[in-house]
């Protein structure tokens, strides 16, 4: 079993420990396809393709391998979203052969074990199906296991609830998009701070605004002490 002492993230005042560690982890990201996304009823679509993205984004900014797999895209199910290859450009597909669980899929798991990584983060459609069977599969084999329940979505709020307590059963913990980014992110004081920043406008849409008005009052403040007059405030 992965073990959470060897974590390189954690700090001498033992923060981090129960913490990911960023250089440990892989994102798996199953069946977003066109098709399932029709199904969704538990998240809307948008803010289930926003958090998808968001990861995406993190993956490349943070240099963290990812692998996507769909069941199949020549059937209903739809191709994959093209957010994910667009902004994570290095992640990884691997085709499967029509297995619903894409821990039955040799390559799949072949893919997986091959980065070495033993921190999973995954998000899919359906939560219940395309996430819940190769989660508690990882679980067995050894995998610390994360869902991100945000970026997934299941065609109901009972199936949803449903898969939250099978997840919790099985040792697979639940998160969530905004804290995934928080706890890869672990301090502004780093180079990709700005960059940082900007995803949580994606994950939290109203910190956006917060971000937006902080930078207009700085800008504001400029001005005043340069003798400038901004002409909507001097109307």
């Amino acid at each position: 079993m992965y073990n959470s002492k060897s974590k390189s993230s954690v700090l001498a005042t033992g923060g981090g420990m129960s913490l990911i560690d960023p250089s440990d982890v892989l994102i798996l990201l199953l069946d977003h396809q066109s098709g399932l996304f029709q199904t969704v009823r538990d998240i809307s679509v948008s803010d289930l393709r926003r958090n998808v993205e968001m990861i995406a984004r993190l993956a490349t900014l943070l240099n963290i391998p990812v692998v996507t797999t769909a069941s199949e895209p020549a059937g209903p199910n739809g191709p994959l979203m093209p957010e994910i290859h667009e902004y994570a450009p290095h992640a990884v597909y691997v085709p499967r052969s029509g297995e619903v669980n894409a821990w039955d899929n040799d390559d799949f798991v072949a893919t997986v074990c091959a980065t070495g990584r033993k921190t999973l983060v995954m998000a899919g459609v359906w939560t219940s199906v395309c996430v819940m069977f190769p989660a508690l599969d990882a679980r067995a084999a050894g995998y610390d296991v994360y869902a991100v329940l945000d970026a997934s979505g299941d065609p109901s709020e009972m199936a949803s609830r449903i898969s939250l307590a099978r997840f919790v059963q099985g040792g697979v913990k639940p998160t969530s998009a905004n804290a995934l980014l928080s706890e890869l992110h672990r301090s502004w004081a780093r180079p990709e701070a700005a960059e940082l920043a900007k995803l949580y406008g994606l994950a939290a849409p109203n910190y956006a605004a917060v971000a937006e008005s902080y930078a207009r009052a700085r800008q504001a403040a400029r001005e005043a002490s340069q003798g400038q007059t901004h002409p909507v405030l001097a109307t």
